[in-house]
């Protein structure tokens, strides 16, 4: 039977920086970008043996900044296996035109990186009115938008999510929530307030993986209580790899034990249900027409 799994949150790093010169956001290189560069045919490799058939491939903004270069060449060579999911300054005059370009390219969703490994969170540009434009055309384009934010950046997803109701947003990392209180997991109440807004989905990656099972938070009362209230059809996996340490197999064989908690059905949407939703060119009619 073919692989069912989708990973929605890999990186790729070039290793021709002639073609690909880094010039990371903020001005700062992460440190995993030097020390655990993945091409894509390490990706492919690593994707092979862990199983998994397809990937949303993040562009890495500490490598790159809004040099989208790589990852839509890079998906570009593999179609029926690969998307491209960029990132522009949405605050840019320019920012519409932009989109425009990249997805004429093969942009195939966008993220807003606003802090992560390089620089504290900076919230003030997500609900930005200059960023509207772009908003506006994503909604027109159908496009997905992950944003990277921690709790402080809630309230302004929350705001973008009801001005622009018909773009689909992914928090990274759940939006980093503080979950080692344990159950009912009071601390991380300002995540679970988002449930009733529709168009919010939730990234699992090796960081709630790995809260989880810090404190007095569990698998077994994380994971229900996050697939109840939002419901498994807005969850989906994303690896971080090569962002976070293992091989993609172990990644993935770590996030199937922390989820066997869960319904087999639910396991199914997170595991590639979700993601085909959320990237409708991963369906298998669409990556057939691309690879024509």
């Amino acid at each position: 039977m073919p692989s069912s799994f989708v990973d929605i949150h890999p990186h790729v790093i070039s290793d021709d920086e002639h073609r690909y010169p880094p010039a990371p956001l903020f001005g700062k290189r992460s440190d995993w970008s030097q020390e655990r560069p993945s091409t894509v045919e390490t990706l492919i490799a690593q994707m092979d043996d862990a199983g998994v058939a397809q990937a949303a491939v993040v562009h890495s903004s500490t490598t790159y900044g809004f040099d989208n270069s790589y990852v839509v060449d890079a998906c570009n060579a593999y179609p029926d296996r690969l998307i491209a999911v960029g990132s522009v300054d949405v605050l840019a005059p320019d920012a519409a035109d932009t989109i425009r370009s990249w997805t004429g390219k093969g942009l195939a969703g966008l993220r807003v990186f606003t802090g992560g490994s390089t620089k504290e969170f900076d919230a003030s540009e997500l609900d930005d009115p200059r960023a509207y434009p772009a908003w506006e055309l994503l909604g027109e384009l159908g496009l997905t938008m992950c944003i990277q934010t921690g709790p402080v950046g809630l309230a302004a997803v929350t705001a973008l999510a009801k001005r622009f109701p018909t773009v689909p947003i992914i928090l990274d990392h759940l939006g980093r929530p503080d979950v080692t209180d344990g159950p009912p997991y009071a601390a991380a109440q300002s995540l679970f307030d988002l449930a009733e807004i529709g168009s919010i989905y939730l990234k699992l990656t090796p960081r709630i993986m790995g809260d989880c099972v810090k404190g007095e938070a569990t698998p077994e009362t994380l994971f229900p209580k996050l697939a109840e209230t939002f419901g498994a059809r807005r969850m989906a996996w994303g690896s971080n790899y090569p962002t976070s340490p293992g091989t993609l197999a172990e990644i993935l064989a770590t996030a199937q034990g922390r989820l066997a908690c869960l319904s087999a059905e639910d396991r199914e949407w997170i595991f590639g249900g979700t993601a085909r939703t959320l990237y409708p060119q991963l369906t298998t009619e669409t990556r057939i027409a691309r690879a024509g």
